[in-house]
């Protein structure tokens, strides 16, 4: 394996977010995942998954999740100067329109392969991330980013939004109709990350409202009820359902704590976009965060997957996602309170992501590790998206616990 350089000063005094070295280190790790990232644009319309190398995969599978998050990815890359960025957009925006919209029954489809449906479902948390492309393609000043807005809340208000508890149901058949009474955290903690951005590019106060709804039924109620682990799965009614196992990589058993690191900063962004009104989103922050850190194994590094209710490791599993969402957290709890407990995780985290993550020969980081920090490829089909990692790098580099996207266009004039 090819490691990275050294994320940061070693031994240097204070955080490592205020120095120079430590910055230069994320805005080059960034630039390489773009770099890497650009290849998804295959020839005709859409993109492709890249293996390890840098090389589409043989079969031409799109996901919904995939394209918006290259076109939410690549409008961070047009806020910081990326070459190239601009057309990564409006590739993303175009195959959104043409070919996961569905002009029969409205909303947007699953999974495509060339021109074809292979995969009609209508998934909440594919539709989040369509208002998340939005929002950010918004800001970015594409052309037909409103409409995209427009477009799918529509559909999320009217399908998906369940106002009696104030969250977002999961899944229909393509044409509405039910076949499931499943209801799933995951799907509604990308939803405040897609609303808390859509209220940063519009400034229409019906997303920070129903983000916040979301929060305080996961983080106001679930977390502090299962000692600050927040549990991934539920019945219609909306009580947790223990049991359920589904989908590894979407759905899997018990609690995540790469999701408590992801909703610990979304917790923050919503406060901060909300005036700051009290205490309570850096006290539910840092609750989730402390208690996420529990899964780090100290052996090795990385965080187990997944966890039991009791907080045992269910899943030791070790990818790439919960330590970027980590990093995330960390960079804002350190730019709001800074204590050195913080910095002493920050620092353990970007090093140990160096050394067994970062690909720096090819660029992009590895999604998976086996149990001798080596890249591995059981879960995830070659390296997914650039979506997690490169947040990781950049919003550390913003100047603010919100509205990153601007901050960044900003501190790069």
């Amino acid at each position: 394996m090819t490691h990275s350089p050294t994320p940061g000063p070693a031994g240097a005094p204070g955080f490592w977010l205020q120095t120079a070295e430590h910055r230069a280190f994320l805005m080059a790790d960034a630039r390489r995942q773009f770099d890497f990232f650009a290849a998804s644009a295959r020839p005709g319309p859409g993109f492709c998954t890249l293996d390890h190398a840098g090389q589409p995969l043989p079969d031409d599978l799109q996901e919904l999740h995939t394209t918006t998050r290259l076109v939410h990815s690549y409008a961070l890359g047009q806020a910081i100067g990326v070459p190239g960025a601009e057309a990564m957009i409006d590739r993303g925006m175009a195959y959104l329109w043409s070919h996961h919209r569905d002009a029969d029954h409205g909303g947007y489809n699953w999974g495509l392969a060339g021109d074809a449906v292979v995969d009609g479902r209508k998934l909440a948390y594919g539709h989040v991330f369509v208002l998340l492309a939005g929002a950010s393609a918004l800001q970015a000043g594409h052309p037909d980013a409103a409409r995209l807005i427009d477009d799918v809340w529509l559909v999320l208000d009217q399908k998906f939004w369940e106002d009696g508890p104030g969250l977002f149901a999961d899944e229909f058949n393509r044409d509405w109709t039910p076949f499931s009474t499943y209801r799933g955290m995951n799907a509604n903690m990308h939803a405040v990350e897609a609303l808390v951005t859509a209220y940063e590019a519009t400034g229409r106060e019906v997303f920070l409202h129903r983000a916040g709804r979301i929060l305080d039924f996961f983080l106001g109620r679930m977390a502090p009820a299962h000692g600050w682990r927040v549990p991934e799965h539920y019945t219609a009614d909306w009580q947790v359902d223990p049991d359920y196992a589904g989908n590894p990589m979407f759905r899997p058993a018990g609690t995540t704590p790469g999701h408590s690191f992801e909703l610990a900063r979304l917790q923050l962004q919503h406060w901060d976009l909300a005036g700051r009104p009290d205490n309570a989103g850096p006290d539910r922050a840092r609750h989730l965060v402390e208690t996420a850190l529990k899964a780090w194994n100290p052996d090795r590094g990385g965080f187990a997957y997944t966890l039991k209710f009791d907080g045992q490791v269910d899943v030791p599993n070790r990818y790439w996602w919960p330590v970027t969402e980590a990093l995330g957290a960390l960079a804002a709890l350190i730019k709001l309170d800074p204590r050195p407990e913080d910095e002493v995780w920050y620092r353990r985290i970007w090093e140990f992501s160096a050394r067994c993550l970062i690909d720096v020969e090819h660029g992009g980081w590895f999604p998976e590790l086996d149990a001798e920090d080596r890249p591995a490829a059981t879960q995830f089909r070659g390296k997914p998206d650039l979506y997690h990692s490169v947040q990781a790098a950049l919003f550390p580099l913003a100047p603010g616990i919100s509205r990153a996207q601007a901050g960044l266009e900003a501190m790069a004039r």
